[in-house]
């Protein structure tokens, strides 16, 4: 009993520092977006603010003047399309791998696979000839089709796993009721793989709202920027970085992560450990 308990506070021991790992960045990141622009460089330093140097002024700019709102809800748009997109198209497909056999099915699912361990980077020249080819430098909705194609081969793995542990008695009993191939796909693939299809669009969303390099090389503007541009635009500036509206920004960013989580929580850990099982 004693030696089980003993385990049980090591183990608890490991639990924390790695909670606190996880979470002490994230203080910071708050209470350093609570301080004056100039307070990150005193001595000696503070990693939580006194209660009277307490301000919002740097949330206060970045939703004021600097107006980055509009960099916020460009982030939404093209994360939210992407995902709704991706999750459409990656459901059909890994519903057509799972039931039906075709010529090239191996094929294909074997590309699929294949363009998951092809990094992006490597990608990024014939991208942006493309993207140049079909007029969409410069636009948000031209991020859209990237994002989803980048998506769609990991998104369609998994949820074909979850798909081939729905039994086929039930695609039999509505066509047995004169149903078609969609009514199945409507009726019962779509319902029962909820939670698969909720488990990679989380990943997806964190793709397209995260996602850096091909966003900030076909975006200009600075009004149709999204929102990991908006924050890298604070490094360097003036030859100064300022840390407060960074922090601000950066806190912004995360609200919808943390929301998606917290709401697709139940679908996520479902997902994971039953859509995998057989794919």
């Amino acid at each position: 009993m004693k030696k089980k308990t003993g385990i049980q506070i090591i183990l608890h021991m490991l639990l924390i520092a790695g909670l606190s790992i996880v979470v002490l960045p994230m203080v910071y990141m708050v209470s350093t977006s609570l301080k004056p622009n100039g307070a990150l460089y005193e001595y000696p330093p503070k990693f939580l603010p006194a209660l009277e140097e307490i301000t919002l002024e740097n949330y206060s700019y970045i939703l004021g003047e600097g107006k980055f709102y509009i960099n916020f809800l460009n982030s939404v748009f093209v994360s939210t399309l992407s995902v709704l997109l991706a999750a459409v198209i990656a459901s059909a497909l890994g519903y057509v791998i799972a039931r039906f056999e075709f010529p090239g099915k191996k094929f294909l699912f074997s590309f699929i696979i294949l363009t998951m361990i092809i990094p992006g980077m490597t990608l990024i020249i014939p991208q942006y000839e493309l993207a140049v080819k079909l007029n969409t430098i410069n636009s948000l909705v031209g991020l859209i089709p990237f994002y989803v194609a980048w998506t769609i081969p990991y998104s369609t793995f998994m949820i074909k796993g979850f798909v081939e542990n729905i039994p086929r008695e039930l695609d039999e009993a509505i066509y047995m009721d004169g149903g078609s191939v969609f009514t199945v796909f409507a009726k019962i693939i779509l319902p029962l793989a909820k939670p698969g299809i909720a488990s990679v669009s989380i990943f997806n969303f964190l793709t397209a709202w995260e996602e850096f390099p091909w966003a900030n090389t076909v975006i200009n503007d600075n009004l149709k920027r999204t929102l990991p541009i908006a924050i890298s635009g604070f490094f360097g500036q003036h030859q100064f970085t300022q840390w407060g509206y960074v922090f601000a920004l950066s806190v912004f960013s995360l609200l919808p992560i943390l929301l998606v989580f917290i709401f697709c929580q139940k679908f996520f850990v479902e997902g994971l450990t039953t859509g995998s099982v057989k794919g």
